[in-house]
């Protein structure tokens, strides 16, 4: 990642150089100074010389990872590229569909753990933070027959065994959950069991791991289609002590292209909250566009170019906003992708431009790396992008965590 990176910090660098001064003080670019670097100071002797290289972002920039991963049915030579490409461009990670209980659980009593526990060993072996998607999911067509058979108590009994045994088992694995999938869409717990269902799901998360931080998630919400249902959900939720430790947006209902007013609009009006927001299921094209409607289209080389635009516009603007902690692609891969034109990377495992667009903006535009000489107050700082870095002064060196929380962060080489 580190290599990727620095040829892609070059290639910014000559980019920014050569923009209008109109273009790099655009309001989204300053957002983005604003709430995505604080200063780096490192205090050490005058003259020492201090090489500064980030290593990972704060911010979430993450992936779906497809069941194939953790279930051993990819093929060796595809889950091998599927890991490499994963660790190159992403910093964090959501179970596609090995958490969702019609997944684990399609017959009564026989709970499919492998799946899960194979995605949860390798993302904690590369110290990749996992969201897990999801606990429940009350769009009728997703509950499983034998659910539906059960009566009410049986059906509340069975939801708070799931709920306590998840959370059990998982204790301290998963960095969150979304607790209970697009209940503005549907929600066949409430409709069967009344609308207080949603609290006892959470309590009983909680009984199973007080920790565990549990999310909202829903769709057509960036869109503003549905952005005043979701408003008022998340109002009803609170209002009944639901213990919401964020919202989750998905990032696919436009179609070739989006409203980013409107993408702006919606997550200021998410923000009221004071909760953390994460756009948790990201495709360009999205599920408006003709390439869902039919996933055998394929893209002319213009098509490509125009998604790789959309795609880092999109990705600008949610950096830009101080509410927004991260942003997952839902597929990356042709192979494992329900709108295989919004990959990366093409069935052969050939970078699209979107992919280059992407990685230059993560890993360029919004990269941080200083080589320089501590001056005469014994002190060197720089403008730097949350996350984490070494740092080397005179052969030593250190990693350290640069923290939006902090604001700043300074490092003391001067007793070394």
């Amino acid at each position: 990642m580190l290599q990727i990176a620095s040829f892609f910090l070059s290639l910014a660098t000559l980019f920014c150089a050569s923009m209008p001064v109109q273009a790099q003080n655009n309001p989204v670019d300053q957002a983005i100074s604003q709430h995505r670097k604080g200063e780096l100071i490192v205090n050490a002797k005058q003259g020492d010389k201090v090489i500064v290289k980030q290593l990972s972002h704060e911010f979430w920039f993450g992936a779906a990872i497809a069941n194939g991963l953790g279930s051993g049915n990819m093929s060796p030579e595809d889950l091998s590229q599927y890991k490499k490409y994963f660790l190159e461009n992403f910093n964090s990670a959501v179970t596609e569909n090995a958490l969702k209980w019609a997944n684990m659980e399609r017959a009564k009593g026989e709970v499919n753990h492998l799946t899960v526990e194979g995605i949860l060993d390798w993302t904690a072996e590369n110290d990749i933070p996992l969201r897990g998607h999801n606990l429940y999911w009350g769009i009728e067509k997703f509950v499983q027959p034998w659910i539906m058979e059960l009566s009410d108590a049986e059906l509340e009994a069975t939801i708070k065994d799931r709920a306590i045994s998840i959370a059990q088992r998982y204790k301290g694995r998963f960095v969150e959950y979304d607790l209970n999938n697009e209940m503005i869409h549907g929600n066949y717990y409430e409709d069967r069991l009344g609308p207080d269902i949603t609290a006892k799901m959470a309590k009983w998360v909680l009984e199973g791991d007080p920790e565990a931080q549990l999310y909202l998630n829903d769709y057509d919400i960036l869109t503003g289609n549905r952005l005043a249902d979701y408003l008022a959900q998340i109002r009803e939720l609170l209002a009944q002590n639901v213990p919401i430790a964020g919202i989750g947006v998905q990032g696919h209902l436009h179609g070739s292209t989006f409203d980013r007013k409107e993408l702006k609009r919606s997550l200021d009006s998410l923000a009221q909250f004071g909760l953390p927001i994460r756009v948790t299921e990201f495709n360009m094209p999205g599920q408006r566009s003709k390439f869902h409607k039919d996933t055998q289209l394929e893209m002319s080389p213009e098509e490509e170019q125009q998604n790789a635009i959309e795609l880092v516009d999109y990705y600008r603007i949610c950096f830009a906003h101080p509410a927004v902690e991260g942003i997952l692609m839902w597929g990356f891969w042709e192979g494992a992708n329900w709108i295989p034109a919004s990959s990366l990377y093409t069935r052969d495992w050939q970078a699209k431009p979107a992919a280059k667009a992407y990685q230059e903006l993560i890993f360029g535009t919004w990269w941080s790396e200083l080589e320089g000489i501590v001056n005469s107050e014994g002190r060197l700082s720089m403008s730097a992008f949350y996350g984490k870095y070494m740092i080397e002064v005179n052969g030593k060196t250190i990693e350290i965590s640069h923290k939006k929380g902090n604001g700043e962060t300074t490092v003391d080489f001067s007793n070394l």
